[in-house]
């Protein structure tokens, strides 16, 4: 469930990692459904203590929902290399 992020009032927690990696690979996931999210460091700021404290991913509190059923849809369904595969036809 989504939940108020400290410090970004206007925004709201959908997913939560200790690895830094994980969050940005959510967080494009978010992106590229067309929601917009950031990521903030639960404790420890990444550039002095990496790995340290880890990540959450927030977004507006509209597209929370949004953002929920995008991350659970990955998680029952991911894509594969197949879905990935580009198609050569000529323009």
């Amino acid at each position: 469930m989504a939940e108020k992020a400290d410090g970004h009032e206007e925004l709201v927690k959908v997913f939560d990692t200790d690895e830094e990696s994980e969050a940005m690979v959510v967080r494009g996931l978010l992106e590229s459904a067309g929601i917009e999210a950031m990521t903030q460091n639960r404790e420890a700021p990444q550039d002095i203590l990496p790995g340290v404290g880890g990540v959450v991913v927030m977004v507006r509190p509209d597209q929370a929902e949004e953002a929920l059923q995008t991350i659970e849809e990955y998680r029952n369904h991911p894509t594969t290399d197949e879905d990935e595969a580009v198609s050569e036809e000529p323009a």
